[in-house]
């Protein structure tokens, strides 16, 4: 059983959902992404989605493109993220990482390369936002062989074939993108995406997570109604902006602090 699939089985033992929050590697600074990755753990963070830093991220809002223009000033690399979870890995051997970002940092880096050297890392999961299921079987099937989860995305507009496609390639658990857009871009329907939950959870038989738009306690705690974990980015790349970097790890604790409580305040409640 892989990191995050143990995971999942141990939450859904205590009836408690997942928290997933994003930060970008190297951002602020590369020093301080350690401290930021061991912060999002002590601040009750289940499972990190570490970004590796793009030119051009595609799906991502203005503030997750500021991150990655950040780190990627300092020159951070696919291989120098890969440095930084093997460095994760020699003080937390137990809380799952996902590497998500593009295809580029990856075809330029080499599909074997990558999936061996991203195993030896510690990575347990990879989601790549631009290869859709039907372009990457052999990937995906790479990456399991070596124990890694594939990660794949579906839209308010994804339809069946895409639900199938899911279901046969990816494991560990499925993002959904809970509005139409690009990440932080607008407030979720949590009407629409309590409706959604149910389908996708039968069609895929996954996790899911929702993502895109969750911004507070509040609005995270309404998600772990209807889903399985609840994904944060936008909002904790704006609390690292907020004041002075070194400061940052404390800032972004506090603020998932108050997540996992009003996350695991919904115990029992869950919906769909």
């Amino acid at each position: 059983m892989s990191r995050i699939a143990a995971k999942f089985a141990a939450l859904q033992g205590q009836r408690r959902k997942a928290l997933i929050p994003f930060i970008t590697a190297g951002d602020p600074e590369p020093g301080l992404t350690l401290p930021l990755m061991h912060a999002l753990v002590a601040g009750g963070a289940d499972i990190i989605e570490l970004g590796v830093p793009f030119s051009d991220p595609m799906a991502d809002g203005p503030t997750i493109q500021r991150a990655s223009e950040r780190a990627l000033s300092f020159g951070v690399s696919l291989h120098l993220v890969l440095g930084m979870v093997h460095e994760f890995r020699k003080r937390d051997a137990t809380t799952p990482v996902v590497l998500m970002g593009y295809a580029n940092p990856i075809e330029a880096y080499g599909h074997e390369a990558f999936v061996r050297d991203a195993q030896a890392a510690g990575v347990d999961g990879v989601l790549t936002v631009d290869y859709p299921p039907e372009e990457c079987a052999g990937f995906a099937d790479s990456l399991q062989q070596h124990g890694i989860d594939p990660i794949f995305l579906l839209a308010p507009t994804s339809g069946e074939k895409r639900f199938t496609d899911v279901a046969e390639l990816g494991s560990g658990y499925l993002y959904y993108v809970s509005l139409k857009g690009v990440t932080g871009s607008a407030a979720i329907d949590l009407d629409e995406v309590a409706r959604r939950i149910p389908l996708i959870r039968e069609k895929v038989g996954m996790p899911v997570g929702v993502g895109f738009g969750i911004r507070d306690a509040a609005s995270a705690a309404r998600i772990a109604r209807v889903a399985d974990a609840v994904v944060i980015g936008s909002r904790i790349i704006e609390i690292i902006e907020q004041g002075p970097p070194q400061e940052a790890p404390a800032r972004v604790a506090a603020f998932l602090r108050e997540v996992r409580a009003a996350m695991d305040a919904t115990n029992g409640e869950t919906q769909g």
